[in-house]
């Protein structure tokens, strides 16, 4: 997370268990609604992909508040791509919530003389 985002007040983690043989395609389904959580409000995202197997996605989104992400997770357009893929992931999907209590990265830090 970038440096200076302590103001988000909720990251949500949606862990996506991929069903085998199907991981490229759960990619390329979900890769722009991963991205599209910041039409809802959210201030960085991220969407990983398990290097070992890749059939475990991680989604991550930080919000200002946890109704911005329920807008985005509840909305139209989120729920008919998780119709349209299910068949792709188990279910069910728990969305986690986590408090920010510290971040960082090398562009925070000083340089050295």
């Amino acid at each position: 997370m970038p440096a200076g985002s302590r103001s988000e007040t909720v990251v949500v983690e949606i862990a996506w268990h991929v069903n085998p043989l199907r991981g490229d395609r759960f990619r390329e389904g979900w890769l722009p609604l991963a991205e599209a959580v910041v039409d809802y409000g959210a201030t960085w995202w991220a969407f990983l992909r398990d290097h070992e197997g890749g059939l475990d996605f991680i989604q991550l989104a930080a919000f200002p508040a946890k109704s911005d992400f329920e807008r985005y997770w509840y909305s139209e357009r989120a729920a008919e791509k998780r119709v349209e893929l299910s068949g792709y992931y188990q279910v069910p999907l728990l969305p986690k919530y986590h408090e920010v209590v510290g971040s960082g990265d090398l562009s925070a830090r000083p340089r050295a003389a």
